[in-house]
Formats: C-alpha cells, sequence, structure tokens
C-alpha cells in the first residue's frame, strides 16, 4: 500500500499540468500520483499518459467523460490506493522542503497505534503579480507536534478555515462517510472538506507552508465575474452542505460550532455574491435561499440569520454597506477572490 494518494483533476491543464505532476514527483514510491483527465480535448491526455509511462509505478492516467471537478475527485477517491488522499489541482503545485517533511510525519504517524484521521497543514496564496504572498496559517489555533482531537483546537476566527488546499484525509474516512460530490458543479471543494468532518476524531498539524494556491488567472472560478455568472452553482453547493449534516445531532460542541460558522460562511458567500451582480432576478434568487433555509430548517435559520447574516441582510443606509463590504472581505479571505 502506498502512503499517500494524490488526485489531480485535470481538464484542459496543458500549460500547467507538467509544473504540477514534477512537484509531486519528489515524493517517490511512496506516493501515487493520479492524473485525472475530465475529457480534456487539449493535450492533457497526452501529458497524462507520457508521465504514467515514464514513471509507471508512481503515476497513473485516468481518462474519463467530462464530469466536472467533483466527478474527478470522486474517480481519485474510487481508484486511491494511498492509505491517505490528498487533492492538488492541475494548476497548483506543493512545496517541495515542506513536501518531505509531510510524507515523513505521515510515514510516522502510520507506524503508531492510532489511526490518524486528518492532517492539516498551510497554503501559500500565488496571487498573479501579487508582491506579498498571504499563507494560511493555523498556528495559535490548532496544537502543534501532536495529534490531538476537537476539544484541543482553539477558536477559528471568521476567514480562517481548512480549506481543500490544507487537508489530507485519511482515504478510508473519505469512504465511510460516503462522500459523493455532484458531477458538473463548481464550489465542491467545500463539500469535500465539510461532510466528513464529523467522521474525524484526531488531527495533527504540521505548520509547514506546504501547498500553493495560484490564483489571478480571468477564468478562474473563484474570479468574481465568474462566480457571479455561476451562482446557481454556488446556491447548489450551499444547500448540499445544509442538508449533508444535521448540524443538531453533533455532540462535540467545538465541531458543531466550527461547522456552523464554516456554513454560515458560504451563505455569506452566496448572499453577497447574489447582491454584488445587483439584478433584480439575483436578488429574488437570494430571498429564495433564505426561505429555503426557513422551510428546511427554521433553528438553521435563526442560527445563521443572528449571526453576520443577519446584517449583511440588512443592507440599507451607509452602515448597513459597510457591514456587507466587511462580509464581503471575509468571504474574499475563504475562497482567495480576484
Amino acid at each position: 500500500m502506498k502512503l499517500l494518494s494524490v488526485a489531480i483533476p485535470s481538464y484542459n491543464s496543458q500549460d500547467y499540468l507538467e509544473r504540477c505532476v514534477e512537484s509531486l514527483l519528489p515524493g517517490g514510491e511512496d506516493v501515487e500520483i493520479l492524473i485525472i483527465d475530465d475529457g480534456s480535448t487539449d493535450r492533457t491526455a497526452e501529458i497524462a499518459d507520457a508521465y504514467a509511462e515514464k514513471y509507471p509505478s508512481m503515476v497513473t492516467a485516468i481518462h474519463q467523460e467530462n464530469g466536472g471537478h467533483g466527478e474527478a475527485v470522486n474517480t481519485g477517491v474510487r481508484n486511491a490506493s494511498g492509505l491517505y488522499f490528498k487533492v492538488v489541482d492541475s494548476d497548483d503545485w506543493v512545496d517541495g522542503a515542506a513536501y518531505q517533511q509531510i510524507l515523513s510525519k505521515l510515514r510516522e504517524l502510520s507506524g503508531g497505534n492510532q489511526a490518524l484521521d486528518m492532517m492539516v497543514s498551510n497554503f501559500v496564496y500565488e496571487k498573479e503579480g501579487a508582491k506579498h504572498k498571504k499563507v494560511m496559517k493555523y498556528a495559535g489555533i490548532l496544537p502543534e507536534g501532536r495529534i490531538f482531537g476537537w476539544n484541543e483546537a482553539g477558536h477559528f476566527r471568521k476567514g480562517r478555515y481548512i480549506l481543500m488546499h490544507s487537508v489530507i484525509y485519511r482515504t478510508q474516512l473519505l469512504r465511510e462517510c460516503g462522500l459523493e460530490l455532484p458531477k458538473h458543479t463548481f464550489y465542491v471543494d467545500n463539500i469535500f472538506v465539510y461532510v466528513p468532518l464529523p467522521y474525524v476524531k484526531n488531527m495533527y498539524y504540521l505548520d509547514v507552508d506546504f501547498y500553493r494556491y495560484y490564483i489571478g488567472r480571468e477564468d478562474q472560478s473563484v474570479n468574481e465575474k465568474v462566480m457571479i455568472r455561476r451562482i446557481d452553482q454556488q446556491i447548489k453547493v450551499n444547500k448540499l452542505m445544509v442538508e449533508a449534516v444535521d448540524l443538531w445531532k453533533l455532540s462535540n460542541r467545538k465541531l458543531q460550532k466550527y461547522m456552523f460558522n464554516y456554513l454560515e460562511i458560504i451563505t455569506v458567500i452566496s448572499t453577497i455574491m447574489l447582491i454584488r451582480s445587483g439584478t433584480q432576478e439575483n436578488l429574488e434568487k437570494k430571498r429564495e435561499l433564505w426561505k429555503y433555509l426557513k422551510e428546511y430548517d427554521i433553528r438553521l435559520f435563526w442560527r445563521l440569520r443572528r449571526g453576520i447574516m443577519g446584517q449583511v441582510m440588512n443592507l440599507p443606509g451607509r452602515s448597513g454597506r459597510k457591514i456587507s463590504v466587511a462580509a464581503y472581505k471575509i468571504s474574499q479571505k475563504v475562497v482567495g477572490f480576484n
């Protein structure tokens, strides 16, 4: 069995796939690299096959009909043979020194008497044209140098959450929790990192800047204009998250609070994007989203409404707009808008 499976969802990624794969190859035989060619029409399939041919014991090229990012991740989970599972998007890459530290720690922990459920590390916003790169760190929130549970986690401030870029899950845990991401849908990374959390009993935080999250392309899914254009998919993900976990049944209060706050920020993003688009149609969709929440779970509705959302929803006047902008800045931090 391999130590770590890395899935690379790839759609028309010919311009950056090689950088991604090259950053992962130094993992050696401990690592399984699954390049999932999601129905690409450029040279992605050819590049994937070339790596699989050159590194047959490390790289597997999987070709499928286009199913979107979520289905590529599903394929990765289904085919993974590693003890642990990581998603690295094809336009991102990993830091070499941090990578070796991650593998060393996973190797060490996999030999213990307690199976590690989740490893967390930092990620860097590799923003196009930015001189100072923002790093998402968890120092001061998560204990360092030991395995710990939810009760020992500190307070996550708004805008500082565990995202897909920062997480490595135990592969079997992803299968046990029944994770299945929707096809042809953007923003499913939120579901990927959210749904398995109630199954995570222990964690380890390694304070290294491991994942390099490339940001700044005009066509990127987190570009604000693109998000507004795809707002129906953001709303779909929002609703799937609401329905995936009954947060009221979680016995661990720290975990419950964290998941409420994460769901809140996703709802903030949906609402803010609908408001910022400025169209009557999208303002109606905003009303529909909140009507849905009220009808689906009245307690959840009030919990979200009384949080930052209650302020964001009441937008008249200068102070209302200030609150809206503040909420927008928090949501920018979460998804890394341009």
